[in-house]
């Protein structure tokens, strides 16, 4: 059956093309359209806290109350829930460890735990099935045995892995958003704004350069107000992010609190400070640069400059070298 058989009557082979054209066409413009269109990255975020905050609400003011699960979580569901590790430190300190990497819904311990759970297992079948079954590659059957045990313990770290280089990713992150931050908490101060709000104000601000620390700035603003303790909350803040560099901020924070120090003056100190510290080591990133540079001109500059400069004059010495 050729082509032509196939399409309605009255449409042409040419006509085909020409819808086929105009269609790929107009996907491929969405595609670059949906590419190019500036996201909102606080948008989910704002929810999350938002669910955060009603979380906190109905914790301290009425009793807890059981979500349904989802129904792409209830085969984890049911497979975590026999496990009694969830019960113990290891399901604190997974959560801890999703918290510093972003994640505090209890779907990603959930999440958490059956993957590093089950793949292992997937991993060693996989390995046993494609080393002896299969048997890919030709190796002794003691490399293929450490492949199999590498593979199965690969699959028990990977997890953490992946979790360590998260939370160290957020982490720089916030880092490199936290003395602009100060700024803009000195201006609120100065014109007026308490600490929750003011804290509300630089999250919103600081949304689209950094949305991991607007999203902690804004998770303290709410704890501010629902914790017995304000001290509370900023611990909390401390413990989230693992900044040494925020210590001084709590500090700061608290003993305003506790003694009535101006808050402005202390953070314009601090604000100052961090942009030192930060000048410093971009200094001290551009002083290590000539030697970071030596490997890769060695590798890959020399050899070319080489070929450039000695190619011909080798080419000229063969010619002259063959004619005897």
């Amino acid at each position: 059956m050729s082509f032509t058989e196939i399409l309605p009557a009255g449409l042409s082979a040419e006509d085909a093309f020409a819808i086929l054209a105009f269609t790929a066409a107009l996907l491929g413009m969405l595609a670059v359209w949906y590419g190019l269109i500036a996201k909102n990255p606080m948008r989910i975020r704002a929810r999350a806290l938002a669910n955060r905050r009603a979380g906190l609400k109905s914790g301290l003011m009425g009793p807890k109350r059981r979500q349904k699960p989802e129904q792409a979580m209830t085969l984890m569901r049911s497979v975590i829930g026999r496990l009694y590790s969830v019960r113990g430190n290891f399901a604190a300190e997974a959560e801890k460890s999703l918290t510093k990497a972003g994640w505090r819904s209890n779907d990603a311990l959930v999440a958490y735990i059956f993957v590093k759970a089950t793949l292992p297992v997937l991993l060693l079948v996989a390995a046993a099935i494609a080393m002896f079954p299969l048997a890919l590659g030709e190796m002794q059957p003691m490399v293929r045995l450490l492949i199999v045990v590498a593979s199965t313990t690969a699959g028990l770290f990977m997890p953490d892995w992946f979790v360590r280089f998260r939370a160290g990713k957020r982490r720089k992150s916030m880092q490199r958003a936290l003395p602009d931050s100060l700024d803009l908490l000195v201006i609120c101060v100065e014109a007026g704004l308490g600490l929750d709000a003011a804290l509300v104000r630089v999250s919103r601000e600081m949304g689209s350069a950094s949305p991991e620390f607007a999203e902690e700035l804004n998770l303290t603003a709410m704890e501010l107000g629902f914790l017995p303790e304000r001290r509370s909350a900023l611990d909390n803040l401390l413990e989230r992010t693992q900044l040494p560099a925020l210590r001084g901020v709590v500090n700061t924070l608290v003993q305003t609190e506790k003694y009535g120090t101006p808050l402005a003056n202390s953070l314009r100190v601090l604000s100052a400070e961090f942009r030192d510290e930060r000048m410093l080591k971009a200094e001290e990133k551009a002083a290590k640069l000539p030697a970071t540079l030596t490997v890769p001109m060695i590798v890959f500059i020399l050899p070319t400059l080489f070929i450039v400069l000695l190619g011909p004059a080798a080419f000229r010495a063969i010619d002259a070298l063959s004619g005897f």
